[in-house]
């Protein structure tokens, strides 16, 4: 994230174009509507329109170079302080544990994960994410689907 270029948001296809991400490789992520109106409210924020990094460093956003990986894990702690989760240890990582963890709980399956979050073998991603309790109790057993006979006509039928 801290070195998304301006040309990395693609609004007409609703994709997020991440380079060299998780194992050095390119990959598109989907761009929800509610962080394309975030990036359109800060991109109107701005004095000074950024050329090349999304987020340039310095606090008037007119560095050559982009945000460090501090100011991230800065604002990750700000953030998870005003969510009042001040003694949980929150930091980026975290953020994609939940993302696919939220992805896992609406729904997607396991290979759209792996391919959302760069993992090269699917192995990868069964390790990486835990199911969540919300996902487990919502997994029909197969057993319920059995037609067991009554215990009288089982026993007529023996």
């Amino acid at each position: 994230m801290a070195r998304l270029k301006v040309t990395d948001i693609d609004s007409q296809r609703m994709v997020v174009h991440i380079r060299g991400g998780k194992g050095r490789k390119d990959r598109d992520v989907m761009l929800s509507q509610a962080l394309l109106e975030a990036l359109r409210t800060y991109w109107r924020g701005l004095r000074h329109k950024p050329t090349e990094w999304l987020f340039p460093g310095n606090r008037w956003h007119t560095s050559r170079r982009p945000v460090t990986t501090k100011v991230l894990w800065t604002a990750c702690q700000q953030a998870a302080l005003r969510a009042g989760l001040e003694h949980k240890h929150i930091h980026p990582h975290t953020l994609r544990h939940c993302f696919a963890t939220h992805l896992l709980e609406a729904g997607a399956d396991l290979r759209t994960i792996q391919i959302l979050l760069g993992h090269r073998d699917l192995e990868e991603t069964t390790i990486y994410l835990h199911l969540s309790k919300k996902h487990l109790s919502a997994t029909a057993s197969p057993l319920d689907m059995l037609q067991l006979a009554t215990s009288g006509e089982a026993i007529r039928s023996v």
